[in-house]
C-alpha cells in the first residue's frame, strides 16, 4: 500500500521518525556508555526482574541503538518500529505500569507514547525520505501490514520476553 504522501506530509514524517530514531539512540547510548555502562544496567535489569541482567541491558541497549538508527535512516522502518515496541512493551511492565499515568512518577506515559509513534511508523511507512525508498520497498510493509506485523512482532516479541525472563523477586548474587 502506497500512502501517496505530498511533500509536506513526508517533510513531516522524516521529521517524527528522526526525533524519534535519535531520541532511542541516545537511550541506548545511555545504557552502554555513560553511568554505570552496561554492567550498571545489567545490575538494574536484574533488580527489576529481568534475569539475567547483563543479558537484557545488552539486549534493551543495542535493540535501542538499532532501532533507532532504523527508524533514523527510514530503513526497514517497519521492523524498527516492531523492535522498539518490544522495548516499551517490556519497559512498560518492569518499570512503568504499577507507576500510575504520569511520567513525574515513572508511569507509563513515556513508554506509551514512545510505542504509539513507532506504531505510526509502522503503518504511515518510512515517506519519500528515507533509505527504504530509495530502495523501492517503501509501501511493502505499511498500512494495514505494518499495523499488524508492528503489533504482532512488538507486543509479541516483548510479552514473549517477559514470559520467558521475567522474573521479580530479590536479585541473585551471581549477577
Amino acid at each position: 500500500m502506497d500512502l501517496d504522501l505530498t511533500a509536506d506530509q513526508n517533510l513531516a514524517f522524516l521529521i517524527l521518525r528522526l526525533s524519534l530514531g535519535l531520541m532511542i539512540i541516545v537511550h541506548g547510548y545511555n545504557k552502554i556508555f555513560r553511568g554505570g555502562k552496561l554492567a550498571g544496567t545489567g545490575r538494574w535489569f536484574e533488580s527489576m526482574g529481568m534475569r539475567p541482567g547483563r543479558l537484557h541491558a545488552r539486549l534493551a541497549a543495542f535493540t535501542e541503538v538499532g532501532s533507532g538508527l532504523l527508524l533514523a535512516l527510514g530503513l526497514l522502518t517497519t521492523l524498527g518500529a516492531a523492535a522498539l515496541i518490544g522495548v516499551m512493551v517490556v519497559a512498560f511492565w518492569t518499570v512503568h505500569a504499577r507507576k500510575g499515568f504520569l511520567i513525574t512518577k515513572e508511569g507509563w506515559e513515556y513508554v506509551a507514547l514512545i510505542a504509539a509513534m513507532a506504531w505510526v511508523a509502522a503503518i504511515v511507512g518510512p515517506g519519500e525520505y528515507s533509505i527504504d525508498h530509495a530502495l523501492g520497498i517503501a509501501g511493502d510493509w505499511d498500512g494495514w501490514r505494518g499495523l499488524w506485523i508492528a503489533l504482532i512482532l512488538g507486543v509479541g516479541g516483548g510479552a514473549a520476553q517477559l514470559a520467558l525472563f521475567y522474573r521479580p523477586g530479590p536479585a541473585r548474587a551471581s549477577d
